[in-house]
């Protein structure tokens, strides 16, 4: 009989119909897959933050539902991409039962499959490992925008969406990592609700919040 890799078994959406601060490490090690029109592109997830909703003061979804955030407040398993800094899309699957608005934002992660496409979408990468090594690059790299906002995750075929989520390898227990999200502030910024791989070539720089200043 041909063997089965169970690595390649797609999350089914009860994988994320639970508390977020349960599904964002467990997300470490999967393996997340875009096959858009220009090809596929495959990475292992080795960042991950969480983020709580009307729990969470760094949620986009603390002060309730808008049109931005609408995709937080759905089905379990979908896809909220948001455009920030007027430059850069993020990436975040969504947990949790529907109105919970909890959400995982995949911060970083290492290209397995599609690299040289990969490479094209980031031409500044001087190394391999900094092809999805941020939200930002992470969407570049598997050539996300808002346009997939609201996609579905966990398809009935492969062919109803662009994403899946594979089972993947997750890491051993004590190499998984937490401390403050990046860039947070207030009184969500202390939450020690990112989480990562330890030693992790890929896993991005850690940076704490700061304020802009105005122009005078």
């Amino acid at each position: 009989m041909p063997s089965t890799d169970f690595t390649r078994t797609p999350l089914p959406r009860d994988f994320y119909d639970r508390p977020v601060l349960e599904v964002a490490p467990d997300l470490l090690g999967r393996t997340l897959v875009c096959d858009l029109p220009e090809g596929p592109v495959e990475l292992r997830l080795t960042e991950v933050e969480a983020y709580d909703g009307p729990n969470d003061p760094g949620s986009h979804a603390f002060r309730g539902r808008t049109a931005r955030n609408a995709v937080m407040f759905g089905e379990p398993g979908h896809v909220y991409v948001y455009f920030t800094y007027g430059m850069h899309y993020c990436m975040n699957l969504v947990c949790g039962p529907v109105g919970t608005a909890s959400g995982v934002l995949l911060r970083a992660g290492e290209v397995v499959a599609g690299t040289d496409l990969a490479r094209k979408r980031r031409p500044t990468a001087r190394k391999d490992r900094e092809l999805a090594q941020g939200p930002a690059r992470l969407t570049l790299a598997v050539g996300v925008d808002r346009t997939l906002d609201g996609a579905d995750a966990c398809p009935a075929e492969p062919a109803d969406s662009p994403f899946r989520v594979l089972t993947g390898t997750p890491p051993l227990p004590g190499l998984v990592r937490s401390g403050p999200r990046t860039g947070v502030s207030g009184d969500g910024a202390p939450t020690p609700w990112r989480y990562w791989i330890d030693g992790d070539p890929t896993v991005s720089p850690y940076r704490a919040h700061v304020p802009r200043r105005r122009a005078r």
